[in-house]
């Protein structure tokens, strides 16, 4: 069981039990709740039909920064060269539930 989510501009993967890091969210800790679900698979091979209604629920695990990118910009034959750094944020999320047509599927305990 997976679904595809849209977050940041971006879209992930996601089953119940797996931890990822997205863009920071706009909050701090507790419960979100992803609304804009692209597809949700229960099988291989085979995509659910209706997704209205379509919910995959998380919990903020931590938030750090990700790595320093750095950026260099250089235009030969003119003695220009400019370098900056870029340290993205980021939010830890951990997936707890996916919710669609009335199922719920939850993490499994082992």
């Amino acid at each position: 069981m997976y679904a595809v989510i849209r977050t940041g501009g971006k879209q992930y993967r996601v089953t119940p039990g797996d931890t990822l890091k997205v863009e920071t969210l706009g909050q701090e800790s507790g419960v979100i709740e992803f609304s804009d679900v692209v597809a949700v698979s229960s099988e291989a091979g085979s995509f659910e039909q209706e997704l209205g209604g379509a919910k995959v629920l998380a919990e903020v695990v931590g938030e750090g920064r990700g790595e320093k990118i750095l950026v260099f910009h250089f235009k030969r034959k003119k003695q220009y060269k400019k370098m900056q750094g870029h340290r993205q944020n980021f939010a830890e999320i951990r997936i707890n539930e996916i919710l669609i047509n009335g199922k719920s599927y939850k993490v499994e305990n082992k």
